[in-house]
């Protein structure tokens, strides 16, 4: 656990992009949104191999909205209902689950479908979210954080020790 906040942290201190840092935490967020065993995950995954997003804020977030995911599942299967009933959309529908494509992706499932259509509407707003918090994490918060006495009591720490010996 001690490793996983040094890690967090030095993300946050480093000279990543924030955007680089929301992506990550998009990605997280996606992965832990949607049921795991679906083919978009595979896609989620190599993704963030890919695109080499922080790993760390990428398993964070995942672990963070798998939790809420439970918390939001009646939802997100009422959504998907909706959405798969939608009779403007039935021939598309139709057509997809022709195709193998189609049946593999499995979003003829009221949770995934649901759940990534919930996850598209939000990724905007977590991406800003993210954005604009380690920003001012950076410009604020790090400078002020670094005055306290617990944090001069921390860098005397094996955290600390731990947290350096990453960073450097």
């Amino acid at each position: 656990m001690l490793t996983l906040l040094a890690k967090l942290l030095k993300a946050l201190n480093s000279e990543t992009s924030p955007w680089a840092l929301a992506m990550a935490m998009v990605l997280g967020m996606f992965l832990g949104l949607t049921p795991l065993w679906r083919v978009h995950n595979l896609i989620i995954l190599f993704a963030a191999l890919i695109f080499r997003v922080n790993l760390t804020l990428f398993l964070l977030s995942f672990a963070i909205f798998s939790g809420i995911a439970y918390l939001l599942d009646p939802m997100f299967h009422e959504l998907g209902l909706a959405i798969l009933q939608a009779q403007s959309w039935q021939g598309i529908y139709e057509a997809m689950y022709a195709t193998s494509v189609g049946r593999v992706s499995q979003f003829y499932h009221t949770l995934t479908m649901g759940s990534f259509v919930f996850s598209l509407i939000i990724s905007p707003v977590i991406a800003l979210a993210t954005y604009f918090i380690v920003v001012n994490y950076r410009k604020r918060i790090q400078k002020a954080l670094m005055k306290f006495k617990i944090v001069q009591m921390v860098k005397g720490s094996r955290f600390w020790q731990l947290y350096m010996d990453l960073r450097g």
